[in-house]
């Protein structure tokens, strides 16, 4: 029943919780589940994920990377389906223990370093090629601008989208809670965008790259059903300039379809080694 109200045991327990889409996959507890290496290319960069938003920060990053003339950033991406929890294998879980997308091997110094967490991710790219992160007056603005959305990408993604898309039950209370939050996050980047050409000023940085493929879905009306119209979201005309503008970046376009396997075939791109893999793809 819609109405109905949950009075919580004394002690919570996992057998009690109902299905959805990702029943068959979530634990209450971490390690991996199985014993399963991860495939390797030639490059130093080792990319695992899936296209989804936050999988997509990383797989910008490295085109912008590339785009920008740093040659060192060539990378391998294999894509890691987290429906069917391939993220539990013992190789990823060796890379990142909390087993979510992305995760990042760099063996391009003496000793292999794991990254993971996409704002990690973007930070180690960002500093150890000197782009997307400002050294000046700058940075602490656009850190402010990274670690927002870092904080706020929970209450879009688990929060709004897991109850008003994939929730086995529909509960107004949950969705109208997160529905809220969403909508007062996209006020806080419009209000920003209103005043600077970016979130995190006058330049293009890791803080667009985290948030651009959170709030890209929304304005294109391509994520969690009918949310576009759910949420008013064409009320927020800056974001949608600046969704607009940094859509038409080439590196942002190939970023996009890196680990993603539905959709369009041409959209898609199971694994990455090269440049050439992108030929005859829409990008």
């Amino acid at each position: 029943m819609a109405n109905a109200t949950y009075t919580p045991p004394a002690v919570w327990n996992a057998d009690t919780v109902s299905g959805g889409k990702f029943a068959n996959i979530n634990r209450p507890t971490a390690g991996a589940r199985e014993t399963k290496a991860l495939p390797e290319g030639e490059h130093g960069f080792q990319l695992y994920s899936l296209a989804t938003p936050n999988g997509v920060k990383a797989t910008i990053m490295f085109e912008e990377l590339l785009e920008a003339g740093h040659s060192g950033a060539e990378y391998d991406a294999f894509t890691i389906n987290i429906g069917e929890g391939e993220q539990f294998g013992s190789g990823f879980v060796y890379i990142n223990p909390n087993s979510k997308i992305p995760a990042l091997l760099d063996r391009t110094g003496p000793e292999p370093l794991r990254i993971f967490e996409s704002g990690a991710i973007l930070m180690h790219l960002a500093e150890k090629f000197g782009a997307f992160l400002p050294t000046d007056h700058t940075r602490a603005e656009v850190l402010s601008w990274l670690f927002w959305q870092i904080g706020s990408a929970p209450f879009i993604g688990g929060g709004f989208g897991h109850f008003y898309a994939y929730a086995p039950e529909k509960y107004e209370y949950p969705i109208n809670r997160y529905a809220m939050e969403t909508k007062r996050l996209f006020d806080v980047a419009d209000q920003r965008l209103k005043d600077s050409e970016y979130l995190g000023g006058s330049e293009y940085t890791v803080s667009d790259i985290a948030a651009w493929p959170w709030m890209a879905p929304f304005i294109e009306g391509t994520i969690y059903e009918e949310a576009k119209t759910f949420l008013s979201i064409d009320e927020y005309e800056n974001v949608s300039r600046w969704v607009k503008q940094i859509g038409e970046r080439p590196a942002v376009k190939r970023g996009r379809i890196v680990t993603k396997v539905w959709g369009d075939e041409d959209t898609q791109l199971r694994e990455r080694h090269s440049a050439a893999d992108f030929d005859g793809k829409k990008v």
